[in-house]
């Protein structure tokens, strides 16, 4: 790409634990201070699709509490024992300048866990209407590109779990186009559509792309699709895909391929951090094991019986411990059994796949392409634009678009 421009990454939940760690790599990356294990967009197979360089990326975002990325990062080393005291060291300027982007980002409609968390200028925005919050979104963005000087702007969305949207509620806004759905915004009090939204429709109007890093609502909209396609810009989620959920969409193929049927499959989870906080609250939870849940009954064509746990355990702090028990009948219908166990650093899974996400869909953008990228559906648990569950089959997807890239680094139909 042109090194001269310059690409902005908003991301909302911008001191939380993904956020933070994605602001302490990029500042390590871009003084040379950390290798690109971890980064999809790194392998060898995308080296030649012209994808941004580190360098041409600066950070802002909304963020409902009072902290700092220094303070956030020095949090993390204490609780979890990541980073080194030497890089933070090393990178703390830069973090300074990223702190400098920050928002106050928005309470409405996120559900009482979540707002309990805020501090009170954030909980003020509570009296807020949906509208004004999307204008006040918009204007930060606009801010952030005037300021920094940049060409373009992704908003990342790495808040906690929303609450779901009850199904009849959800069934109506699915129901609407753009139009439609702006005058709710605008004249609905108190209006139903959740902050995910509000952020995604700001973004959008403001010229921006939206990635849901989320299993909140987010874009995963027909009227929110229609609109990035007015916008001409790019969006793509729901929830990335780091652990437990990546091992389901390897495992299970193979157990549909091999013929052997799966009886049952629970998974226990179990970590400390401020998600797992959050997802303590049933309701909230309840978005949570729904994303992580579905793609069995897609990859196998039937629903074998399930049970998924998500505990909080404040003393592991951002490491998380997923067990897996696999019961599966075979040959002469005799039963067995595997398991295992997935251990990982939460925030240091997340936060690659979220610099991928942005390399991916900038590329895209840049190109001239717009509307719901279903070719990332590698990154997400909850894919938007395709019902493809199998991870090297989504995978496959997108060596197909790199490959498509090569052949038209500019897209024929874009205007």
């Amino acid at each position: 790409m042109n090194t001269n421009e310059r690409i902005g990454l908003w991301i909302v939940g911008a001191w939380g634990g993904v956020g933070t760690t994605v602001a302490v790599g990029l500042a390590a990356l871009q003084a040379g201070l950390a290798d690109e294990t971890g980064l999809t967009s790194a392998l060898p197979e995308f080296s030649d699709l012209d994808l941004l360089e580190w360098s041409t990326l600066t950070i802002g975002g909304h963020e409902i509490r009072e902290t700092t990325y220094r303070a956030a990062a020095a949090e993390l080393h204490r609780n979890s024992n990541v980073f080194t005291v030497e890089l933070l060291e090393r990178v703390g300027d830069r973090l300074e300048q990223f702190d400098r982007n920050v928002r106050v980002g928005t309470v409405l409609n996120v559900g009482p866990t979540i707002e309990s968390l805020a501090a009170d200028s954030a909980r003020a925005t509570a009296r807020e209407t949906a509208w004004a919050t999307v204008e006040r979104i918009g204007r930060d963005l606009a801010e952030f590109r005037q300021n920094n000087g940049l060409d373009r702007v992704l908003l990342v969305n790495l808040a906690s779990t929303e609450p779901p949207v009850p199904d009849d509620r959800l069934q109506a806004l699915r129901s609407l186009n753009w139009d439609d759905l702006e005058r709710r915004i605008r004249d609905e009090q108190p209006c139903p559509v959740p902050a995910s939204t509000l952020y995604a429709a700001a973004a959008m109007l403001a010229g921006c792309a939206y990635i849901n890093f989320t299993p909140s609502l987010g874009s995963d909209l027909p009227a929110l699709d229609e609109l990035a396609r007015r916008q001409r810009v790019v969006h793509c989620g729901r929830d990335g895909k780091t652990g437990e959920t990546l091992l389901k969409s390897v495992l299970a193929p193979m157990f549909a391929a091999r013929n052997l049927k799966v009886l049952s499959w629970v998974g226990h989870n179990i970590f400390g951090n401020l998600d797992g906080r959050v997802l303590d609250d049933p309701v909230n939870k309840a978005t949570k094991v729904r994303s992580k849940d579905h793609l069995l009954q897609e990859i196998l064509g039937y629903s074998p019986q399930t049970l998924v746990t998500i505990e909080y355990i404040e003393s592991l702090g951002d490491w998380k411990t997923a067990w897996d028990h696999i019961h599966f009948q075979g040959f002469l219908g005799t039963k067995m059994a595997m398991q295992f166990t997935w251990q990982g650093c939460d925030s240091l899974l997340a936060a690659p796949l979220v610099l991928d996400l942005v390399r991916f869909s900038e590329r895209e953008w840049r190109r001239g392409g717009c509307g719901v990228q279903a070719h990332l559906a590698a990154l997400f648990k909850s894919p938007m634009g395709t019902t493809e569950a199998r991870f090297a089959q989504q995978f496959e997807m997108l060596r197909a678009w790199a490959a498509d890239v090569r052949r038209n680094p500019q897209r024929s139909d874009a205007s």
